[in-house]
């Protein structure tokens, strides 16, 4: 026996390049455009790669080609399983890898990928999947060969149009020659010429049906066939049920007010119109404001509002249930229900809603568990195969019952099942029959518990075990299309050929009818046509389309030709060479011209010639040529196979943690053929990452300045070239401030006391260290928080002591190391009852602002001390130590002012809370004092000074303070006659008495004032000076002692009565004779000299020098000693006359009166000298 079919093999984990004379430009990233080769050629090629790719997928470890080498026994069993899913799925699969064309080109690059232990992906099961459909699928035949009609697009079975648009039902097809449509309606021939708003595409069965000049779209529901016809067979579409979408009004009608018992349950029905498809309910206030619901409330799968039992709080609004349609995007809404509760207790108080025992605190009696859905304690439910099964149970009963959900015989399908609705629905995807079987949910609460049993029955409608396949055969060749299908129940097959029941088909003797199998046998060309197998049961049907065509073709190569493979060292590589030929050619491979075929070793041929390097080495790059042959010929292509090294990333970003505002650096450096362009990326949490101004990438980093929490997340570097890619992920932990807590509730409510219980935020990776709770009250301070107490960061439950008649209302704020965090929401308030005060007000102070008044002024207290609503002050205050009677008043605020006081006087205040609820605790007794007054002088200033250097002063506390002495306050000047210094401020405190003053110079003295200070200023002031300086402490100073008065005056009396002497002494003189004058001028004038004997001196030329005795002048000049004997002070400098033998010419006197004579006629008095002179 001989099939025909089409074979072929293309390059793996590689790219495909071409020749520029073939105008394949795979090398620059596009895909080749071969001659002849269609999308079923593409999509049989990428899902033999992606079997391979799943063969390969090792638990928990998804291996490159590299590794396959390597792969363990499992990955290999896989890649079997892979091919050999069933006995029948075998054959098919054989056949069509042995006989379907491959595409061409450029290959899928295998990524080199490095992840964690995992479990494939779900998008791999769904390419396994669609892979296996596609390889069952129609037999490809290029499109320049003869071929019966094959259907390539069409609508869906059941297809829902919008009636706002035209309606399209699409009908596509491909053969050769150009098939043909023609469309049955209801299974009668549709005439489309005769309707004008009908028509259809060109080279297209789709139909349109145009609506733009009138028309109704419900006149063109039913159900539409589309047949494609060319000389070789006719193709069937499935039979499109073409539906108008329906969005009907809600009816109207007014509904009366629900009344129910508080605790009782109630079923708020919604019943939406039916629309085409069913509307989307959700419930909502007649103000749009959404219901919220818990376990207690919530809306059931069918649309109704279940209450397990009312509450009175849930009158606060009504219920509205609205319908959303899809296709018109339209919401409809119900009238409102509203509720109208009965109770015991008419006070809702919003702080019973948290109460531990709320029930019995609002008088509702508990119940044990009832079902409201489904009834009874039994039901059973069919869901189809394939389908989602959604089982739901909803209770009522007080407490609010919870649910649990079980399976008879065993345990719930943890990866397909997932609770819903509080609970109360339990969703399992994707059922098949194994998830048949009983399941029960328990309703319980403290009072009991009751349970429903739910029966669950899998039926199926049909599907495929064996769907028939396009039949390639040549003249004289046998072969079978087989049509195999299961379904529960068992789905029946009927055979058609060309549209028409096989029994009504004219004869054929090569052709034989077994059941779900027609074998053909002998095939000659005028068996070609195209079969539709029909497998339906009650619950649905299948169709497929399989064309049977006899061929004769000598091989033909239908890629291009010298393509370029470039692939990775040690890569798993397949070169494919795609071929069509009938009867089936035979394929060989050969390396560099050698003579000798390829299989074995690192080389493995597949049954439909591709050629498979199992691990890529530098010694398998070089020209790989494949020859097809058959008995008409034969063809054959080359491929040039060139190896590049691997990229990989040797120095890979690591996990971080840092503060937000930080800079995070994550390396990423990579090594690469050098031929291949490198590009390197970044992804954050697998999205592409945005650079902005806050990052920078580099070639071998990525760079995050002030790192904000957004940056947080996994960071993935990406190293690709145009054949392969590297990636490494590294985390990045940004430490911030922690959420804000949220659902506060206050519980185990008391008198001065309640528990405030909260939820904790995300800490954002910084452990939370500490909650601060703040409380706001709404009488004193209404909108400012106080803090309250402080917790670890461990608990999030808290018992606070409270304070009488404060309206609380509580918020938490976490701090972690990072900071702190926002303020919780704020929870419901809380009012203490009242009481009176437990203490009085602090800081009572009494003191004078003026010298005749007392302020008496206190802090007043605050809204967790008032304890009651008035709060008010007793101000009592009467004169220490006088046993008065007290004075008292009533102040509101926080001060008090006492007029007509003495000055500085002692009082003794109480300040004692009030309010409506009575007086709090005796008041302590606090001194206070009136105004204050300036301060008389200090007593006795004393002024000492026990040396030259130094100058001790002392006081004593003046007599009369006249309030609290602050201090002292002296300024002092030194002087010196008439001259002043600066003046000098020192301030001391109120206990000094002494202060020493260092002198600057031995010669002034000091002027010093001295006064006391209080508040109110400085008083009295007194003024002391220095006492003066002994005389010996002038004689080194006589410069400035000079120009003191009394010293002028002493001096001028001194040298007047100087003056007389010598005056009366020159008289003598001049009386007495001669002067006899020493010979020798040199000579000095010794002591030992005697003199004459009438009584004369021998006078020498060393007058001008200091005589033994002299006085420093005033201004430090030596001045001679004034002697009787001696006549130079009253020459000229000296020069008086002598004769030659000595003897003194007396001149002087003339000279002098001379002297006097020629003066310019001089206003002072006359001489002294002369007077006395005139008087000798």
């Amino acid at each position: 026996m001989r099939r025909l079919a089409a074979r072929g093999a293309a390059g793996d984990a590689g790219e495909v390049a071409a020749p520029a004379a073939d105008s394949t430009d795979c090398a620059q990233g596009r895909s080749p455009r071969p001659p002849r080769v269609t999308l079923g050629l593409f999509v049989l090629l990428l899902c033999d790669r992606l079997i391979d790719l799943c063969a390969i997928w090792d638990p928990g470890v998804f291996l490159h080609a590299a590794g396959w080498k390597r792969a363990s026994g499992t990955a290999r069993r896989r890649l079997n399983e892979a091919e050999t899913l069933s006995s029948v799925r075998e054959a098919q699969v054989e056949r069509l890898e042995a006989a379907r064309p491959r595409r061409p080109g450029c290959r899928e690059r295998g990524p080199v990928l490095r992840m964690a232990r995992q479990q494939p992906p779900p998008w791999v099961h769904t390419a396994i999947l669609l892979c296996l459909l596609s390889l069952t699928g129609a037999i490809e035949i290029p499109m320049d060969l003869s071929q019966p009609p094959t259907i390539t697009k069409q609508s869906v079975k059941d297809h829902i149009v919008d009636p706002r648009d035209n309606i399209l039902i699409e009908c596509e097809a491909k053969g050769n020659p150009a098939p043909s449509f023609h469309w049955t309606r209801n299974s009668r021939f549709f005439n489309i010429a005769k309707d004008p708003r009908v028509s259809m595409r060109r080279r297209s069965g789709t139909l349109v049906i145009d609506f733009r000049s009138g028309g109704r779209p419900e006149e063109y529901e039913g159900e539409y066939q589309c047949f494609a016809r060319n000389k070789f067979g006719t193709a069937l579409s499935n039979r499109i049920r073409l539906q108008v979408s329906k969005s009907p009004l809600w009816p109207k009608e007014n509904l009366d007010p629900v009344v129910v018992q508080e605790g009782a349950p109630l079923t708020l029905q919604c019943n939406p119109p039916p629309g085409l498809p069913s509307p989307v309910i959700f419930w909502m206030s007649s103000s749009m404001e959404p219901i919220t619901q818990d376990k207690r409330v919530s809306q059931g799968h069918n649309g109704d509002l279940y209450f397990s039992n009312v509450m009175l709080q849930d009158m606060q609004t009504d219920y509205s249930c609205n319908a959303r349609f899809h296709f018109t995007h339209t919401i409809q809404q119900k009238n409102a229900f509203t509720l109208k509760v009965l109770t015991n207790n008419p006070y809702n108080d919003s702080s019973l809603r948290n109460h531990p025992d709320m029930y019995s605190a609002r008088g509702v009696a508990e119940r044990t568990p009832s079902f409201m859905y489904p009834q009874g304690t039994a039901s059973s439910q069919m869901v189809l195969r394939g389908m989602d099964l959604l089982l739901e149970c909803i209770a009522s009963g007080v407490p609010t019952p919870d649910i649990a959900w079980y399976k008879k015989g065993g345990d719930l399908p943890s990866d397909k099942a997932k609770f819903e609705n509080f609970n109360k629905a339990l969703r399992i995807t994707n059922v098949s029959e194994e998830d048949s079987g009983e399941y029960f949910c328990l309703a319980s609460n403290k009072m009991g518990s009751i349970r429903h049993t739910i029966s669950v029955r899998v039926k199926a409608a049909p599907y495929w075990l064996d769907e028939p396949k396009n039949l390639i055969l040549a003249p004289g060749e046998d072969g079978r299309l087989v049509c195999r299908a299961n379904g529960n129940p068992k789905p029946t097959v009927q055979w058609m050929v060309n549209g028409e029941p096989l029994q009504s088909a004219p004869p054929n003797p090569n052709r034989e009818v077994a059941g779900d199998t027609i074998i053909f046998r002998d095939t000659q060309i005028s068996s070609r046509a195209v079969y539709q197998c029909n497998t339906s049961n009650e619950h649905g049907y299948l169709l497929a389309n399989a064309f049977v065509s006899v061929l004769d073709v000598p091989p033909r190569m239908l890629s291009p030709r010298n393509q370029l493979i470039r692939v990775i060292l040690y890569n798993r590589t397949r070169l494919d060479c795609p071929f069509f030929g009938s009867p089936i050619p035979t394929l060989r491979w050969f390396k560099n011209g050698q003579g000798s075929n390829l299989d074995g070793g690192n080389y493995h041929v597949y049954e439909n010639g591709s050629l498979e390097i199992k691990m890529i080495r530098k010694e398998d790059q070089g020209i790989y040529t494949c020859v097809a042959t058959n008995i008409l010929g034969k063809a054959e292509n080359q491929v040039r196979l060139e190896v590049k090294d691997p990229t990989r990333i040797y120095r890979m970003p690591e996990d971080q943690v840092a503060k937000r505002g930080t800079t995070v650096q994550l390396e990423c450096r990579v090594k690469h053929d050098p031929s291949l362009k490198l590009t390197v990326s970044w992804l954050k949490d697998d999205e592409p990452l945005y650079i902005g101004n806050r990052m920078k990438k580099e070639d071998d980093s990525l760079t995050i300045f002030g790192v904000a929490e957004r940056d947080q997340g996994s960071y993935t570097c990406i190293a690709s070239t145009e054949l392969d890619q590297d990636l490494a992920k590294a985390h990045l932990t940004v430490l911030g401030r922690p959420d804000r807590p949220r659902d506060l509730e206050l519980t185990d409510l008391a008198e001065r006391s309640v528990r405030l219980t909260w939820i904790p935020g995300d800490d954002n990776n910084s452990p939370i260290t500490d909650y601060v709770v703040q409380f706001e009250e709404d009488q004193f301070q209404p909108g400012v928080w106080h803090d309250h107490s402080k917790f670890p960061g461990s608990v999030n439950s808290a018992v606070l002591q409270l304070s009488p008649y404060v309206n609380y209302q509580f918020r938490v704020i976490a701090v972690n190391e990072v900071g702190s965090s926002h303020p919780s929401l704020p929870s419901e308030r809380y009012r203490t009852s009242g009481a009176p005060p437990e203490s009085n007000p602090a800081d009572v102070r009494g003191e004078g602002t003026r010298k005749n008044n007392m302020e008496i002024t206190w802090t007043p207290m605050n809204a967790t001390s008032a304890f009651g609503p008035n709060l008010r002050y007793i101000v009592k205050w009467r004169r220490r130590e006088t046993r008065e009677t007290w004075n008292n008043v009533t102040v509101w605020g926080s001060r008090y002012v006492v007029g007509q006081t003495p000055v500085y006087v002692p009082y003794e205040i109480r300040v004692q809370a009030e309010n409506d609820f009575g007086k709090g605790p005796e008041p302590d007794t606090v001194i206070g004092y009136s105004g204050e007054d300036l301060p008389s002088a200090p007593r006795r200033f004393r002024v000492r000074q026990p040396n030259l250097e130094t100058i001790n002063l002392e006081w004593d506390h003046p007599e009369h303070p006249n309030g609290i002495l602050i201090g002292y306050t002296l300024k002092y000047v030194a002087f010196n006659g008439t001259k002043l210094g600066k003046q000098i401020v020192e301030n001391f405190s109120p206990n000094q008495t002494k202060f020493t003053v260092r002198r600057a110079d031995p010669v002034s003295r000091y002027r010093f004032t001295l006064s006391a200070r209080t508040q109110v200023g400085s008083g009295e002031a007194v003024t002391e000076e220095s006492p003066a300086p002994p005389n010996e402490a002038y004689t080194n100073n006589q410069a400035d002692i000079a120009t003191q008065g009394w010293f002028i005056g002493l001096m001028c009396a001194i040298a007047l009565l100087v003056l007389i002497l010598l005056i009366v002494c020159f008289i003598k003189r001049s009386r007495g004779g001669k002067y006899p004058v020493r010979e020798k001028k040199d000579v000095p004038l010794g002591p030992e000299d005697p003199k004459e004997e009438d009584g004369s001196f021998d006078y020498s030329d060393e007058d001008n020098k200091p005589l033994q005795g002299s006085q420093t002048s005033l201004d430090g000049t030596i001045k001679q000693q004034e002697s009787d004997d001696s006549l130079v002070d009253y020459g000229e400098g000296g020069e008086g006359q002598f004769n030659e033998d000595g003897s003194f010419i007396g001149q002087y006197t003339v000279k002098k009166d001379k002297e006097e004579t020629e003066g310019n006629e001089s206003s002072e008095a006359t001489s002294p000298v002369n007077a006395i002179y005139s008087l000798a």
